[in-house]
């Protein structure tokens, strides 16, 4: 059979739709890039704020088309939308012909096969299957870059987040299964190992041994000194000194900090359920400086939240100036009923809340330009990724990470560049934009 599967949100996501497609592919199954074609739709779906919602239900009503118009046989809607909304989804989308929640990634065969008897949906508890482990069937998207999944779920009581409900308590993975996947994907030509999960930086809490992120960070380090090791999603909390001085310590570990805020008023931060003040945020961000000069700062942070006001939004719009980080990403507080902070009082209106946003994003911007200006006639190690239709190249520094930051284009000498992609390569920068760079093959590095 052919399969045609679409993965929305964020890179955990991914991760389990890359696991899907390695088990049916293992079965037998091909894949294709093109609906039309395929007897099997899969969609993976994202639940996480209002957005990804309808993000989600436009994707699968545009390939349900294709059970009239191609050759679609069976429709399967995967991972947090069927989660959120059980059975009742079943009802509100007659155009699919089986759903599985967050639980259930590894029954994907039996539901491609119609194992399931006459039932539409299978929701079991996400805490009671399995972690993904190194020895699985994986279908890697893009074969120079891989992100590992050391953690399943979340222990957090943010006020907003339905996460937790969504994904089970967390899970962690053994340091042993994660080093002996990362090993098998760098002997496969992964050149970055991107390590993902809800918390990251609270990796091993959960085990009875001394795991912990910087044990594993240390581990991952020892395979090979010609890869990056990215962590993405750390928490505030969960960030010491120890950690810092790991990252910092090690060459092939990128001085890249992905730590979302969220906000950095108190009052606002304890409404939303995070154990932490403004004046911890300031002291970490000062330690990360002096201790890891060099760090590359990414955030994301929330407006509109219930109860905000101009004067929180103006603490944290002076934060963000104060910081200046390299990245930040917003986004708007998403209401709804299934989420405790929906009971909050002082809902900030949606004009306000939009205001607010436009005025972090052209504040972002400005940062971003002026920091990026600084990398001009610097040298930097680049991941090639990619010709472009223009006959360019793009890759990253250590400081952009794949999807969420900038990029790095190189316009010169790339007659020799097409069998280099995949690899590292010196670029000296030559401009900047506000979240590009663009730049030049250093002398003779391919």
């Amino acid at each position: 059979m052919k399969l045609h599967v679409t993965s929305l949100g964020c890179a955990k996501n991914m991760v389990d739709t890359e696991f899907m497609i390695g088990k049916l592919l293992k079965s037998g199954c091909s894949l294709t890039e093109y609906p039309e074609e395929a007897e099997i739709i899969i969609i993976n779906t994202c639940s996480f704020i209002e957005s990804a919602i309808n993000e989600s239900i436009d994707t699968i009503l545009e390939l349900a088309a294709f059970k009239q118009n191609g050759n679609c046989k069976k429709l399967i809607v995967a991972g947090c939308l069927p989660e959120r909304f059980r059975e009742k989804i079943a009802d509100a989308l007659p155009e699919v012909d089986f759903f599985l929640g967050t639980g259930a990634f590894d029954k994907i065969l039996d539901a491609v096969n119609g194992s399931f008897d006459n039932s539409v949906c299978y929701l079991p508890e996400p805490n009671s299957t399995p972690l993904q482990k190194a020895d699985d069937s994986r279908y890697l998207a893009t074969p120079h870059m891989a992100y590992i999944k050391i953690a399943e779920g979340c222990d957090k009581k943010c006020t907003y987040c339905i996460i937790p409900k969504l994904r089970g308590k967390q899970q962690s993975r053994t340091i042993t299964d994660i080093v002996s996947e990362a090993d098998a994907l760098i002997s496969a030509g992964v050149k970055e190992l991107l390590l993902v999960a809800q918390e990251t930086t609270d990796y091993g809490r959960d085990l009875t041994s001394t795991d912990n992120i910087e044990k594993l960070l240390d581990e991952l380090s020892k395979i090979s000194d010609d890869i990056w090791i990215r962590m993405l999603y750390s928490h505030p909390e969960s960030i010491n000194e120890s950690l810092i001085k790991t990252i910092a310590s090690h060459d092939n570990i990128c001085s890249y900090y992905d730590i979302p805020i969220q906000h950095v008023s108190n009052s606002v931060l304890k409404r939303m359920g995070r154990q932490y003040t403004s004046n911890d945020l300031h002291k970490l961000f000062e330690t990360i400086k002096q201790i890891d000069p060099h760090a590359a700062l990414r955030t994301t942070v929330m407006t509109g939240f219930p109860g905000e006001t101009d004067r929180d939004f103006q603490e944290l719009l002076n934060f963000l100036k104060e910081i200046r980080f390299t990245h930040m990403g917003a986004f708007i507080y998403s209401d709804s009923e299934d989420i405790p902070s929906h009971k909050l009082p002082d809902h900030v209106n949606k004009e306000k809340s939009e205001e607010r946003y436009n005025q972090l994003m052209f504040n972002q911007a400005k940062i971003s330009l002026e920091n990026n200006r600084m990398h001009i006639n610097k040298i930097y190690k680049v991941l090639l990724e990619k010709i472009t239709p223009d006959g360019n190249v793009k890759g990253r520094t250590y400081f952009q990470a794949p999807e969420v930051d900038g990029l790095t284009y190189i316009t010169s000498n790339i007659s020799e560049a097409g069998n280099h992609i995949g690899r590292f390569a010196m670029i000296e920068i030559t401009e900047a934009q506000e979240y590009d760079l663009t730049g030049k093959f250093y002398e003779h590095t391919l």
